[in-house]
């Protein structure tokens, strides 16, 4: 997954490097891109006259926090199974007083519902508070699991409009400064320093949306998999009490 996040940012920095060498075009060559239209060769234009530093920045925010994105997404996609076909199937290898088979079979489930109920089996043989015990600390340990690199996520999603109002704020000044180079105030004076506040702030916000998207879903798939974490630890403390008491009923 890490290499993962590594191609992703190369591949953006690659895309970055090659916007920042389109600043060497002339305004004919953008008039063209104009009238060919097209929306990548019109975002590469306003990526551009957004002053390509500042708008850089945010497109690597943008390329690292999918890239954060998309790790997170594959990890809890893979660690999703269906639950309670595991725990019909633990509860029939305990009823069959295997429970052996039941550790074997978590231990080749993939997921977190899988290692919690595994931790469980592996204390069976001890009381039930200490076999409850076991399975919330190691509960609470999966659940960190699902979370990490989110925080990373977060700061990106805090970071793409602060550069975007960044690019806003330095616009400003350059517009106060070609006024007082050029002792007045006219619409062509302070263009471009207009255009680069404006198209900063406006990417920034837009890269937040897109990634404050994948993450509510990221955290939706999160909430998912803990819920069947706690419904199947609940389900396999029952299965173990009934497997002790069916144990001390076959006593002599």
């Amino acid at each position: 997954m890490r290499r993962l996040i590594i191609l992703f940012s190369l591949i953006g920095l690659l895309s970055i490097t090659q916007t920042i060498h389109a600043q060497d075009v002339t305004p004919q060559d953008v008039e063209l891109v104009d009238e060919e239209g097209g929306f990548h060769k019109q975002l590469k234009t306003k990526f551009i006259d957004g002053n390509a530093g500042f708008m850089s920045l945010v497109a690597l925010a943008l390329v690292l926090g999918l890239a954060f994105c998309i790790e997170r997404i594959i990890y809890l996609t893979l660690s999703e199974i269906k639950a309670h076909k595991l725990m019909e199937d633990i509860e029939g290898r305990l009823k069959a007083d295997d429970v052996e088979g039941a550790k074997t079979l978590c231990r080749n489930t993939r997921g977190p519902v899988a290692s919690v109920c595994y931790q469980g089996l592996l204390h069976i043989h001890q009381p039930m508070d200490a076999i409850e015990r076991s399975i919330a600390n190691y509960g609470g340990l999966q659940a960190a699991n699902l979370e990490k690199g989110c925080s990373w996520i977060k700061l990106f999603i805090a970071m793409a409009p602060s550069l975007g109002f960044l690019g806003t704020v330095i616009g400003m000044v350059m517009a106060f400064d070609q006024i007082q180079q050029a002792g007045d105030i006219g619409p062509t004076i302070v263009a471009q320093g207009m255009k680069v506040a404006l198209i900063t702030t406006i990417f920034g916000i837009v890269v937040a949306l897109i990634l404050q998207l994948f993450y509510s879903y990221i955290l939706s798939k999160i909430e998912r998999l803990t819920s069947q974490m706690e419904e199947s630890a609940i389900t396999l403390l029952d299965l173990i009490t009934a497997y002790k008491l069916r144990g001390e009923n076959c006593k002599p």
